[in-house]
């Protein structure tokens, strides 16, 4: 199985899919991951330049993004929002589309819903849809998403745990019969170091959150470990450390206490040492 390290547009808005393929082929990414903004124009230059480095390197992978503007509406309203905008994705052809997917206060039977819409379209376009492990969407709490996951076995997740450690307040100590239940569904990773305080600690190479880094890179190196015993080819990870107002400031200035860019690329840098030792 390979590891490909795929780089976020987050952070970024506002830089030209030009710009942002050439950052990322400079700093040896196999492929992005994006929130793709409202614009034609934007998303043409973007397939265009995805087209070229295809050209050369047809194996470069496209994550697409679904994630929906926060707004209060019935469950009906949401399925029509995100089934539009997951439609929207799937013509565009992505290696796969990585889904914030309902939301933390609708129903178990609402949420349920929202995922059979999400899944009917992946099964009709033949791209995989995704569910992030995220705060605020059905997937916000370990234990409550393991419901879901006994009426949907054939669930495909996006891996962040630093979401988990802040809802629950810990590093997971006290979970980890459950997080080993819910591994195996997991098939790409953001790779962002959290605490039991906050998604994202200011700087994860900072000697007081020694602990933290080595905790993220145990549960990373399990899901790498299980998905090299289905035989999955590839494994994506995307390196997510993000923009104010994730990342940490200065009081006032409110200047960045680490750099988003130099954190990412160190993270994929130290998991590609990290993981060619472990296997």
């Amino acid at each position: 199985m390979r590891i490909k390290y795929v780089c976020p547009y987050w952070g970024l808005e506002g830089t030209s899919p030009t710009d942002f393929f050439k950052k990322v082929l400079e700093e040896g990414y196999d492929g992005v991951e994006i929130n793709l903004p409202d614009s034609r124009e934007f998303i043409e230059e973007f397939q265009l330049k995805l087209e070229r480095i295809r050209n050369t390197n047809p194996n470069f992978i496209f994550i697409s993004q679904q994630v929906l503007s926060l707004r209060h509406e019935r469950v009906e309203e949401y399925i029509e929002r995100m089934t539009k905008r997951l439609e929207e994705l799937v013509a565009l052809r992505p290696d796969f589309i990585n889904s914030h997917t309902g939301k933390d206060y609708f129903s178990f039977e609402d949420n349920c819903r929202v995922i059979e819409a999400a899944e009917n379209i992946a099964h009709q376009s033949g791209i995989p849809i995704l569910h992030e492990t995220h705060r605020g969407r059905f997937t916000f709490h370990a234990a409550s998403l393991l419901p879901y996951l006994e009426i949907f076995p054939q669930l495909k997740l996006t891996g962040d745990f630093s979401h988990w450690c802040t809802v629950s307040e810990s590093l997971l100590s006290d979970q980890i019969e459950i997080l080993d239940r819910i591994i195996p569904y997991i098939y790409h990773l953001h790779a962002r170091v959290g605490s039991a305080q906050a998604p994202q600690v200011n700087d994860p190479f900072a000697p007081e959150w020694k602990g933290n880094l080595e905790t993220f890179i145990g549960w990373w190196k399990k899901i790498i470990d299980v998905r090299s015993k289905t035989k999955d080819s590839i494994l994506t990870i995307c390196p997510e450390f993000g923009p104010i107002p994730y990342m940490p400031t200065m009081p006032v200035s409110q200047t960045p206490l680490c750099d988003q860019w130099e954190t990412n690329s160190r993270i994929k840098n130290r998991l590609q040492i990290e993981f060619a030792l472990h296997h």
